[in-house]
């Protein structure tokens, strides 16, 4: 069974920075794409950004794209995002999963999240 714990969440001012880990235990993480999701108060969980099994191909939502940066260490287990100028509106639960069957649909791990909380 494959474990993510997530970590690296916090309180931030607006236009600051924060990196959260994702570190993957009990399983192939070197096989698996990887995915962050966010799910802010009273909201749906949304997409955020997803990296391949190699590291070399990323996407990223609109909202997100040229402040948030997903990469990963295979030999650590552990995915990151690295978030800069960050807004209020990214207040939320971030949340790593794990994509074993390489459709970028199925996400079928998911940590517990770690909540960011970006002050304006």
């Amino acid at each position: 069974q494959v474990q993510l714990v997530e970590s690296g969440g916090g309180l931030v001012q607006a236009g600051g920075s924060l990196r959260l880990s994702c570190a993957a235990s009990g399983g192939t993480f070197s096989r698996y794409n990887m995915g962050w999701f966010r799910q802010a108060p009273g909201k749906e969980r949304v997409f955020v950004a997803r990296i391949n099994v190699s590291g070399g191909s990323t996407y990223y939502a609109d909202s997100v794209k040229g402040r948030f940066t997903i990469s990963r260490d295979n030999a650590k287990n552990t995915v990151y995002l690295q978030m800069n100028s960050l807004k209020p509106e990214d207040t939320a639960v971030y949340y790593c999963a794990a994509d074993p069957r390489g459709t970028y649909r199925e996400y079928l791990y998911w940590g517990q999240g770690t909540e960011v909380t970006v002050s304006s």
